[in-house]
């Protein structure tokens, strides 16, 4: 019964930072017209002020993020070409990200350098995990498990690194950067900072879930390994 609540507790953990992250975003969605300019001309602005004109600005239909290696802010559609507080905040947030990156910031420097392995990491684990079991059944030994392990923990663990590497980043983007940013060019009304700052936590609060999601595959995978 115990094992029952604390799977359950574990699964809600899960599961609650992302409903609340997507419910946050949506809710200042609306108005769709509340500001005069796009969430795409305010990160353009906020970057040109920085003297970052070299940093682009894109719409893309892989998520709002910035890409240190192309040197480009990037927004959904609905923010590049929104006007709603949604829009203006995950565009300071993204810059923010742009600012880290001219800074030198460490952390993300490091997330860089990680995701560039995660690619060619996650494929061997992958590889390993195809083979194990055609190995296990034309050697018939019990320690090509271990195979398994290692392919599991390559694919799986992986991904929780990148996921806990990103979250000092994305605070500080969010609170560190982005935050005072938009109050220093007055980007947004008054009444709409403590708004701002529930989208910004929630900005920040994505990967948490992400990394979160690959703690609870990683445990199910160990469940499953262990029958």
């Amino acid at each position: 019964m115990h094992l029952v609540v604390l799977i359950v507790i574990f699964i809600a953990l899960v599961i609650g930072p992302g409903m609340w992250v997507s419910a946050v975003m949506k809710r200042y969605h609306f108005p769709k017209n509340r500001y005069r300019k796009t969430g795409g001309q305010v990160a353009r602005e906020l970057l040109d002020g920085l003297s970052l004109q070299h940093v682009r600005t894109e719409v893309t239909e892989r998520g709002d993020h910035y890409d240190p290696m192309e040197k480009a802010v990037r927004l959904s559609p609905a923010n590049f070409d929104g006007r709603s507080l949604t829009a203006l905040t995950v565009a300071a947030h993204e810059v923010g990200h742009a600012i880290q990156d001219a800074d030198g910031f460490k952390p993300l420097r490091w997330r860089t350098r990680l995701v560039k392995w995660v690619g060619p990491v996650e494929k061997v684990g992958a590889g390993l995990l195809m083979l194990a079991p055609f190995t296990v059944a034309l050697t018939r030994i019990p320690a090509i498990g271990l195979i398994t392990l290692l392919g599991g923990m390559l694919v799986l663990g992986s991904g929780v690194a990148v996921h806990a590497l990103t979250l000092p980043a994305e605070f500080d983007a969010s609170f560190g950067r982005a935050l005072p940013l938009v109050k220093l060019r007055g980007v947004l009304r008054e009444e709409d900072m403590p708004r701002a700052r529930r989208l910004l936590l929630a900005a920040a609060l994505t990967y948490v879930s992400g990394a979160l999601q690959s703690l609870l595959n990683i445990a199910r995978w160990w469940a499953i390994l262990r029958r």
